[in-house]
């Protein structure tokens, strides 16, 4: 019994021996590999840059006066794209028609914003956005807090949001 035991025990070492030696292996692969494409936790120049485009692009956007949408509409021509336009479209059509009846003034602002993901021209953030309405006509007051997944490309050099989903 004690061969058997000494047998084991030589046995166990060498598979730990081994285990240790892969795990080794792959640990210095790992690091001689760019394996790492998302610089949103190592770029602190890059994401400060891109969450504070986002940041400005959506209070823009989404603050809107009844006796100015055209300043709303041309933010929203300079700084959503894609998807994010069409959706945003879609939200604010009903808001232009309501507005002047009600003379609508809707204000936002982004509260906390994060980079998710940050590769190379395309970033995601997840971003609390605070939506204040107040109706001129009898001064009724109602606030809002959004949650948004947000799309980011780099278009000639600036940040343009290109998705917006709210969770």
């Amino acid at each position: 019994m004690t061969a058997v035991r000494k047998h084991g025990a030589a046995l166990l070492t060498v598979v730990l021996l081994i285990g240790a030696g892969v795990a080794f292996w792959q640990a210095d692969r790992a690091r001689d590999t760019d394996n790492v494409g998302n610089f949103a936790q190592v770029d602190d120049s890059g994401t400060e840059d891109v969450v504070s485009a986002v940041s400005t692009a959506l209070v823009r956007s989404f603050t809107f006066d009844y006796s100015n949408p055209e300043a709303t509409e041309k933010a929203a021509d300079e700084v959503l794209r894609g998807d994010a336009r069409k959706d945003y479209d879609l939200l604010f059509a009903t808001l232009r028609k309501k507005a002047p009846g009600q003379q609508l003034v809707l204000s936002a602002k982004v509260q906390v914003s994060a980079v998710k993901e940050l590769e190379g021209d395309r970033a995601t953030l997840l971003v609390f956005l605070d939506q204040a309405t107040q109706r001129v006509t009898d001064k009724e007051a109602s606030y809002y807090a959004a949650q948004l997944s947000v799309d980011a490309r780099r278009i000639d050099g600036d940040w343009r949001v290109t998705g917006l989903k709210t969770l």
